[in-house]
């Protein structure tokens, strides 16, 4: 299973796009037992999922008509859910009923290959998302296509093939406000380095208080330089997605119920997201999925308590992006486990195969299958992972 976000103008994430690929042959909603099978392994996950899926962001997914009347599409959160269907395919009478019913429980219909020319308003009434062709298309082009299909103020434009982002900023600036790929991965070229921001600093000097266990005396003191600190760090702690029983209500307590090993995650994660860069609300999702679903994957592969340490090598691959310099400076300011910075640099040692891994699935490139043979895992354990990452993700109070 692969992933690509979908960004909003400000760059935000508004959801994910899942689909199957295989060989490098993106095979997300052309073949419907490839869609009934993507359909059925997500519907399945999410709903034996620990938490469900709690968080705000959309899940779009390619459908065939005969699988708006599938029972495991009753599985999903229908408010999250975006099905994706051509126009052709919403001409149909008995499909079009099915959308009715399906829009009347929450869920969202994506049309795909609108016809601009002569639009169907009756038929795009029934949908909450049209859609349009980026990348060779010129604006002038996108802007008539747009105000023709354009039919309703709720109804979302989604700009597929954004090819960098000056034509990011142009569709944004016709109205479009869904962007769907991999753009968030390419720098701005008007994002210059920023540096670590003040609360960073204070975040990397407990990280190294933490790796020499030093007294929680000497944390707190450490803390008190910036309390909105503080309060995050316990936020995060007593979140769903670490599943503590009792609320933590100091660093004190913190230490004792969880330890220094799992303090440093949280530490991490927090620095993670204390950017202030430009699209720091996508890499900063990003790196969070990547890092549970790379530990996740170690924990199927490698013996116990290793794992620990992929949940960091994936949270730290993008760190810096989110802090806007260099990952040979980002490794001056945190001291890590050899095997990490290994992993960081090169994608070697025992960690580097799977943050490779996990990278891969956010990618068409077809590289997963090949990746995920090398360390033994099978599909099914990559896939798995990977929801249950997405899952937990949604879970954090970030």
């Amino acid at each position: 299973m692969v992933r690509e976000p979908l960004l909003d103008p400000n760059q935000g994430v508004l959801g994910y796009e899942l689909l199957w690929q295989q060989s490098g042959i993106e095979t997300g909603g052309a073949n419907e037992e490839n869609a009934m099978g993507l359909l059925d392994f997500v519907a399945t996950h999410l709903e034996k999922g620990e938490a469900g899926w709690r968080g705000r962001n959309l899940i779009f997914m390619d459908v065939t008509p005969s699988l708006l009347t599938r029972a495991s599409l009753q599985s999903l959160p229908a408010r999250n859910t975006v099905l994706t269907l051509s126009m052709r395919s919403l001409a149909d009478e008995n499909t079009l009923a099915a959308v009715k019913k399906l829009r009347e429980q929450g869920f969202g219909i994506c049309l795909r290959n609108a016809d601009s020319r002569t639009p169907d308003k009756a038929l795009l009434s029934h949908v909450t998302h049209i859609e349009v062709k980026c990348g060779t298309a010129h604006v002038s082009t996108l802007a008539r296509t747009y105000a023709a299909l354009k039919g309703s103020p709720t109804v979302r434009m989604v700009a597929r093939n954004v090819g960098d982002w000056a034509e990011y900023d142009s569709c944004v600036s016709l109205g479009l406000d869904t962007f769907v790929g991999k753009l968030h991965l390419t720098p701005r070229p008007d994002n210059k380095p920023k540096g670590m921001n003040a609360s960073q600093g204070i975040i990397l000097q407990l990280m190294d208080q933490v790796r020499k266990n030093a007294d929680v005396r000497e944390l707190e003191t450490i803390l008190k330089n910036d309390a909105a600190l503080t309060y995050k760090l316990l936020r995060y702690i007593n979140s769903v997605g670490f599943g503590v029983m009792t609320e933590v209500k100091s660093l004190k307590h913190a230490v004792t119920i969880i330890g220094y090993s799992s303090l440093y995650r949280w530490l991490s994660l927090l620095l993670a997201t204390a950017s202030t860069s430009g699209n720091a609300a996508v890499l900063m999702q990003t790196a969070i999925i990547r890092g549970r679903f790379a530990e996740l994957l170690g924990q199927i592969a490698l013996p116990k308590g290793q794992s620990e340490n992929l949940f960091v090598t994936g949270l730290f691959s993008l760190l810096d992006r989110l802090l806007g310099i260099p990952m040979a400076e980002v490794l001056e300011h945190v001291h890590l486990p050899d095997e990490v910075v290994k992993a960081l640099q090169t994608r070697d040692g025992i960690y580097g195969p799977f943050l490779a891994l996990a990278e891969a699935c956010e990618l068409r490139n077809g590289l997963a299958g090949a990746l995920a043979s090398a360390i033994r895992l099978t599909p099914a354990d990559v896939n798995k992972a990977h929801v249950e990452a997405l899952v937990w993700a949604q879970g954090l109070q970030v």
